[in-house]
């Protein structure tokens, strides 16, 4: 069974009265400092008291050196009553005067849902009525009703009506122990009974229940379905009581003359809850019992719809049942779903379900009335295929052959045995009847289909292009031994398959009829291989998250948990990447800001091979697969095509802005608006016709780009965070060193590291959930505000914090408020922002916003650098006047930089327009001569944004990390006391960290 919700268990910690709790187990407890209490351990020899306790947390611990015994109220009831952690649960999750009763460890302290001394059907009873009730229970029975909803049902009407309930493992906990007389008597009825299993496990543990009555509302059975899909393989999804089946689920039905019988219980459950009420279920496919055909002719019913599954199985089970009902006088139809569907599937994919299924029992397929032999009867069992395109195959698959087969299989070439008996005679007589599930089906192979009939192979090229149209053209080849025959034809053209068996029986021998046949079965098997890639191109399933081992899971807590965080962070980006931290740390941030509302955005903006690509690479390594999604290019409208959710709370990384340029309005209004939404014309896939369509994209999600331009889309870059590739002699050093120790045995060797370490670091961001971030230091942040575009600046800085304080949820308590008015009773969970978030945000804005305030983008700047650097080297020179000194070559400034000629320039154009060089022609306009304009020892410009001291906020709030980083109350002081709670007062720091650190 699935563990119990975190939010759940922090509520029974929270509303449970852990010293009254105490105290009921014999521990006096007297009053202490800052609000703690004081008593003996009961769990060692305890001469001086060192029991401290602190209500206010939910939280104990023993102090004892010889003990150390710690924990919240569960764990307590655990450690003195020696019980387990489900029942300890269990016993608080509903306080009740046994919660605060000791009792002896043999003693259950949860009342028994039964009474021990009922007879069989009573008790029966009354273990159905107790999964009820755990089904009804808003969280015990929360994954059940999670799970009945995942399929369409689940209505309050129908738990109801049907008494459906849900076996959560917990009634072995409200029984008396198998050591006792009581337990061992009630155990062992129930045993006998089939609750329970030999090994003393519940029977349908993890299973929603059903009751099998008979006519007067008695159980006579139990049905559980598993609502795990996943489980271990081999393992039973369906589960009945041992023993002879027996029973009827909604044995009311009979009461009808026509019935709808289903192959399983949930499919009956979804005819019943969309109206059509006169169904039952067999026990599966191979499942209707006498006792059953006993009932449906006890109870006269005149017609039945078999529902039974559209796959093999279902075809071949409802031949079967349909001959025993046809047989005692009862008309049977066959609900025609489509192929692969049954009945549950069918509902969930159509709308009106309830009207959808009643179009499929008005066109249920006859298959015969009154006393037939069981051979007539399945033979009858399945109807033509609805499209006239099958009824036309079908057709030409049942024309009967005019000439002997040419290299026909000795089966194909045995005469059949002449009919004896009246009913075969009248058989012969009647055409005979495709049966869809008899027809071989397309097997893929690569990128072709194959179908292959005794010696014969056929295959199928370009099957997934006909889909959406209404003709089938493909590439078709028929190969027989070394012979064969190829040509490219429109299968659904009469004169084309006319052309192609007359060519494939000159080129191979075989007789034309038989390859007319052929092309019969081919077809339905087309139209089946068409179902299947369109059911697979609507609902293929998104990529999930990973899963990940309790082992694994442990691990990245531990990382996230333990201090200095941003240290340890920057180490393992410096391990991935050389150089870089600045920007590697920054794009982190962005990838992180991922599961806020409103996520940063970021471009890495250099020169063509600087590494921009390697630089959002090694940063896009440390987030999960599943979380990521990048491309190379992206055309106009494909954003807005990606589907529902496809991109939330995920990182869009391009790789290249301009390949994205046609893109960018759609990139700008996801960033914006936090979701994309467009009206389009396509055609209606089941009538064809013309109509608008929505699509939605939902957000919110980041962004990572890079771009080699100098003039990017003023309003894309407005709304991101500019980085600049360091492309300096140094950092290409760097890069030199560590490509040569790549090929060394210490670069192999960390080369493995670091792929621990990135799997280490994806499953710490796998651990990070969506919260909304508290900031109650926001109204004493300060900003530039000289520019209108600081408006969007200033809120690239707030988003900052707040990703950072994101990454920090594990290590901080979450607050809790709930609302009040309108919103009354939601409760918003939030992780708080701390002085060393603001700090941290203040160190990275500088360089990613105030060197994009003013006019130079990155690559212009570095340019001018090295002009500066030119130009101060030749003023060094002896002899050279400050005034000569500043003029320069381009040529010179080339081999000074190491740039091409197209970078310097494009950005020397741009220098020259902003006037921070001028333009000198030298003789005849030979060559470019530039001269300085500004001073080449003047430090370089970062445009100041205002932001405040952090210190200064240090001493003004009196703060302390340590403390608060352990209190919830420091972060939502301001958030209760606006919504009109008292100010939470700080508590004792030493208790503070004492018990926090036991928890």
């Amino acid at each position: 069974m699935a563990r119990f919700d975190d939010l759940e268990l922090e509520e029974i910690k929270r509303r449970t009265d852990l010293a009254a709790l105490i105290r009921s187990r014999g521990v006096v407890l007297t009053g202490g400092e800052a609000g703690n209490l004081i008593g003996r351990c009961p769990f060692h020899d305890d001469e001086t008291p060192s029991f401290v306790v602190t209500p206010a947390k939910g939280l104990w611990r023993c102090m004892s050196s010889a003990c150390g015994a710690t924990g919240n109220a569960i764990q307590f009831i655990m450690k003195k009553d020696g019980l387990s952690f489900r029942h300890a649960v269990e016993l608080l999750r509903a306080p009740s005067a046994a919660a605060f009763t000791a009792s002896p460890k043999t003693v259950r302290a949860l009342p028994p849902p039964v009474a021990l001394d009922a007879d069989d059907k009573t008790l029966l009873r009354q273990v159905l009525d107790y999964y009820a009730e755990r089904l009804n229970d808003e969280a015990a029975g929360a994954p059940a009703r999670a799970y009945l909803q995942k399929r369409g049902l689940g209505s309050p009407e129908a738990i109801t009506a049907h008494r459906i309930g849900f076996a959560d493992r917990t009634l072995g906990l409200r029984l008396p122990l198998k050591n006792r007389k009581d337990g061992a008597e009630i155990r062992t009825r129930l045993e006998r009974l089939g609750v329970y299993r030999e090994s003393g496990h519940e029977h349908f543990n993890g299973c929603v229940v059903f009751p099998l009555l008979d006519a007067s509302g008695e159980i006579l059975g139990l049905y559980g379905r598993k609502i795990i899909e996943n489980q271990t393989p081999g393992l039973p999804k369906h589960l009945h009581l041992p023993g002879p089946r027996r029973g009827l689920w909604n044995p009311v039905a009979l009461t009808s003359p026509e019935v709808i019988l289903c192959e399983a219980v949930l499919d009956a459950l979804s005819f019943w809850e969309n109206d059509h009420r006169n169904v039952t279920t067999a026990y599966g496919v191979e499942g209707f019992s006498d006792e059953m055909l006993d009932a449906f002719v006890a109870a006269k019913v005149a017609r039945v719809f078999l529902a039974f599954d559209r796959d093999e199985a279902g075809e071949i089970g409802a031949g079967k049942v349909g001959a025993r009902l046809m047989a005692r006088g009862i008309e049977c139809r066959r609900v025609l779903f489509p192929h692969g569907q049954d009945a549950n599937d069918y509902a969930r994919k159509t709308s009106p379900a309830n009207k959808a299924l009643g179009v499929l029992l008005n066109a249920a397929a006859f298959m015969g009335k009154g006393k037939v032999s069981a051979v007539a009867a399945v033979s009858s069992h399945v109807a033509p295929a609805p499209s006239s395109l099958a009824a036309l195959v079908a057709k030409e698959v049942a024309m009967p052959t005019r000439a002997p087969e040419v290299n026909a299989t000795p089966s194909t070439q045995s005469t059949p045995p002449t009919p004896t008996t009246e009913a075969a005679k009248e058989k012969s007589t009647v055409p005979p009847v495709v049966n869809p599930s008899a027809t071989p089906a397309l097997t893929l192979n690569g990128e072709h289909w194959f179908l292959t009939l005794a010696e014969r192979e056929y295959r199928i090229g370009g099957l997934e292009k006909t889909l959406g149209t209404d003709a089938l053209k493909v590439a078709l080849r028929l190969r027989v031994g070394e012979r064969f025959h190829l040509d490219a034809m429109d299968l659904a053209r009469d004169a084309d398959r006319r052309r192609f068996t007359e060519r494939a029986a000159e080129e191979t021998g075989l007789h034309a009829d038989l390859l007319k046949r052929d092309l019969g079965r081919l077809l339905l098997a087309v139209e089946q291989a068409q179902d299947g890639l369109r059911s697979v191109s609507v609902d293929a399933p998104q990529k999930g998250p990973a899963v990940m081992s309790e082992a694994d899971r442990a691990e990245a807590l531990a990382w996230a948990q333990a201090p200095d965080l941003i240290g340890r962070l920057r180490a393992a980006l410096r391990r991935v990447l050389v150089g870089e931290d600045g920007n590697a740390l920054v794009l982190y941030l962005v990838g992180t800001s991922r599961l806020l509302d409103r996520p940063l955005a970021g471009i890495v903006q250099s020169p063509s091979a600087a590494g921009k690509t390697t630089l959002m690479d090694a940063a896009l390594s440390f987030f999960p697969e599943e979380d990521r999604v990048k491309y190379s290019a992206m055309t106009g409208q494909s954003l807005f095509y990606m589907g529902d959710a496809n991109l939330k709370h995920k990182i869009l990384a391009i790789v290249e802005e301009a390949g994205a340029e046609k893109a960018g309005y759609a990139l700008k209004l996801l960033q914006s608006e936090g979701e994309l939404t467009i009206a389009s014309t396509g055609k209606n896939p089941t009538t064809g016709r013309m109509e608008t369509q929505e699509y939605h994209v939902e957000g919110p999600v980041a962004i990572l780009l890079t771009t080699t331009s100098a003039d990017m889309d003023e309003e894309l870059q407005n709304r991101c965070l500019t980085l600049a590739v360091d492309d300096s002699p140094e950092q290409t050093a760097r890069i030199h060193a560590l490509q040569r120790e790549r090929r060394t045995l210490a670069g192999l060797v960390a080369k493995t590291e670091r792929a621990s370490v990135l799997g280490l670091l994806r499953n710490v961001q796998r651990l990070l959930k969506p919260l909304d971030v508290l900031n109650p230091y926001a109204p004493e942040l300060t900003f530039v505000c000289g520019r209108a575009r600081n408006r969007r600046d200033h809120e690239k800085y707030l988003t900052l914090i707040d990703t950072v304080a994101l990454l920090h949820q594990h290590q901080r308590p979450r607050g809790r408020h709930e609302a009040g008015g309108a919103s009354a009773g939601k409760v918003v969970e939030y992780v708080a922002v701390t002085l060393d978030d603001i700090a941290l945000a203040n160190e990275l804005a500088p360089e990613v916003l105030g060197r994009s305030l003013d006019e130079l983008p990155p690559q212009t700047r570095r340019l001018l650098d090295h002009v500066k650097t030119l130009v101060r080297a030749k003023q060094a020179q002896p002899g050279q006047s400050a005034k000569l000194g500043a003029s320069f070559a381009r040529r010179e400034l080339r081999e000074a930089c190491g740039w091409s000629l197209t970078q310097v320039r494009v950005h020397l154009e741009r220098l020259v327009e902003l006037e921070y060089i001028e333009l000198r022609h030298g003789k005849l306009g030979g060559s470019f001569n530039y001269e300085l304009m500004i001073d080449p020892d003047a430090p370089a410009h970062v445009a100041h944004i205002g932001l405040i001291d952090v210190n200064e906020l240090r001493k003004t709030h009196n703060y302390d990390e340590g403390v608060a980083s352990l209190w919830q109350g420091v972060a939502g002081q301001k958030a209760g006391v606006a919504a009109g709670g008292e100010t939470p007062q700080p508590p004792q720091k030493v208790d503070d960290l004492t018990l926090e650190g036991a928890a």
